[in-house]
């Protein structure tokens, strides 16, 4: 019983592994880019923010991977192990490409697929409250950054104090950029974390008898767990990522990208503490790198650059990969007789 049980960990922190590498971007691309911090020093912070998103903030988005798409009753080890796989996989082939990749968008898939073979998806959830959030909150990411790039910034700007070195050189200015940095890091951790946490905390009710009063006590245990991978996963596999992400889109000064920082990650706490909706930080983010970009360099300049058609087929591609490797191993799974599903 015991090796069943531990499979989903191992698989959560492979997982959490691959998350910390494409989540590193979104957090820390903007800092880097702008040169305020060094690579090497940036898995130790992002880990510790990360965790501390997770604990304080990540209950609600938990609740709505682990309980809200697929009943929790069927989060048993085998499907939980397939959910996780599956995601990972998915995850590990965007980060060999260097590409940023929404980890919540891939959860989300590939707990749907064995809810839809299961019989058991709870549409509403799905169609109502998550896949239009998707849609809604990176263009209002990218509309918002558009706006304060053209009508706040730019005009600043054109007076010469944004590009001045006193203020560019300012610890001042340094030291926002890198608590945006931070509190990017933060939001990651109260929303992303929740995508292993979510379905192991379930399955590990289930597994133990143990009552749903005691549900926050199976998350925090998990989040114990899975939430130190991230630091992980940055240090390995973040390298291409902010290299993506931070450099090859556009050049921006430290005062767009603290715009930057602050715009992703308040958008995205938002919607995990108030809605607990699993949502895509890394769209966010590259939404409103475009939306400064743009304002900058116009929509020709910005959209026909390779690395941004690159981001939009992989962001298609992944949730895609997620749930037809997640129905495919549940098929195989149901077949074998091991689904463990009553």
């Amino acid at each position: 019983m015991l090796i069943p049980f531990l499979i989903p960990f191992i698989i959560g922190i492979f997982l959490a592994i691959n998350m910390g590498g494409s989540g590193i971007g979104p957090s820390f691309s903007a800092a880097y880019g702008a040169n305020v911090i060094r690579r090497t020093a940036i898995p130790g912070l992002f880990g510790i923010m990360v965790f501390l998103g997770a604990i304080l903030g990540g209950e609600a988005t938990a609740k709505t991977i682990g309980n809200n798409l697929l009943s929790a009753d069927a989060m048993t080890y085998t499907v939980v192990s397939i959910i996780l796989l599956s995601v990972a996989i998915s995850l590990f082939i965007a980060n060999l490409l260097g590409v940023p990749q929404s980890t919540s968008q891939s959860t989300v898939m590939a707990v749907t697929a064995p809810a839809l073979y299961l019989e058991q998806c709870n549409s509403h959830t799905l169609f109502v409250e998550i896949i239009p959030t998707w849609f809604i909150t990176p263009v209002a990411a990218f509309l918002i950054a558009l706006f304060v790039g053209k009508y706040i910034y730019k005009p600043i700007r054109k007076t010469g104090i944004t590009i001045s070195k006193q203020m560019n050189d300012s610890y001042i200015l340094k030291g926002l950029l890198l608590a945006m940095a931070l509190y990017v890091a933060f939001s990651i951790g109260a929303n992303n974390v929740a995508n292993a946490v979510g379905p192991i905390s379930s399955m590990a009710i289930n597994e133990l008898n143990v009552g749903p009063t005691h549900y926050i006590h199976i998350i925090i245990l998990s989040t114990l767990i899975i939430a130190p991978s991230f630091a992980i996963g940055s240090s390995l596999l973040g390298k291409k990522v902010l290299q993506n992400t931070g450099k090859e889109i556009v050049l921006f000064g430290k005062i767009e990208a603290v715009i930057i920082a602050f715009i992703s990650a308040s958008l995205l706490l938002g919607v995990s503490l108030f809605k607990g909706i699993p949502t895509s930080l890394v769209q966010l983010n590259v939404g409103a790198i475009l939306g400064i970009g743009v304002a900058k360099l116009g929509f020709k300049n910005i959209f026909s650059k390779t690395e941004v058609n690159k981001f939009f087929v992989v962001w298609i591609v992944a949730p895609i990969i997620a749930f037809s490797l997640s129905l495919l191993l549940t098929y195989i799974a149901d077949g074998m007789g091991i689904l463990n599903y009553h």
